[in-house]
């Protein structure tokens, strides 16, 4: 799933990006309140972490924009601000969780998950489609108890498909949750993907079907 990092810290931002990219997300970054708004807007992110002291826009402004549009996408808020004012402030303007700076890496990427389940509304780490199953708080995906060796990309795709089985995924939804956007996506790159994850789970995993014109569809063997 895609996330959105606002942050004006520069050495702050490319360790929690890089950290992220490694645990197989899609990240965007962007210094500014306002690129922010617009980017949360146009964009189908899976989670808004978001600093308060921006170099244009506070970050309770921004929580603000977000919220009063009817977003309804998870918002962790990072920041060095400890008063338990701001802190409650940030939670009643809508934000789903408050961590402070310093911040050990482990438990700022369990929160990630945490808030990325909730916001997909399976707040469960275990996701299943017939024999297959993805286990999200380790990025384990097993097929009938032998585990599966997939790509970053392919996971990304996986998840995108497993939280939605038995619904038709967009092809564009699914690739703006899987590539941020300053990665070179090719024309053809999610199908290339949807392909590779067919075959391995041939013979007894899940269907992927192609639905011409809409997506794809993931439906339990």
């Amino acid at each position: 799933m895609r996330i959105l990092i606002v942050e004006d810290d520069a050495a702050l931002a490319r360790g929690v990006t890089g950290g992220l990219k490694l645990a197989g997300y899609a990240v965007d970054h962007v210094a500014s309140g306002e690129e922010a708004v617009r980017l949360e807007r146009a964009e189908p992110y899976g989670l808004v972490v978001l600093d308060l002291g921006l170099p244009d826009l506070s970050g309770f402004e921004v929580l603000t924009r977000i919220r009063r549009r009817g977003s309804t996408v998870p918002v962790m808020i990072l920041t060095a601000r400890e008063a338990v004012a701001d802190r409650v402030k940030g939670l009643d303007l809508g934000a789903d969780d408050y961590l402070l700076k310093p911040f050990d890496p482990a438990e700022f990427e369990a929160r990630v998950r945490a808030l990325m389940r909730r916001g997909q509304g399976t707040p469960v780490p275990e996701l299943a489609c017939g024999a297959l199953r993805y286990d999200r708080s380790t990025a384990t995906v097993t097929l009938n108890g032998r585990v599966l060796d997939l790509r970053k990309r392919e996971l990304a795709v996986l998840e995108g498909l497993i939280t939605r089985a038995g619904k038709v995924v967009p092809k564009d939804r699914l690739a703006g949750e899987v590539f941020g956007f300053d990665e070179p996506v090719a024309p053809n790159a999610i199908e290339l993907y949807v392909a590779r994850l067919r075959k391995k789970l041939e013979p007894d995993g899940p269907q992927i079907r192609t639905i011409r014109g809409l997506g794809y569809l993931m439906e339990g063997a």
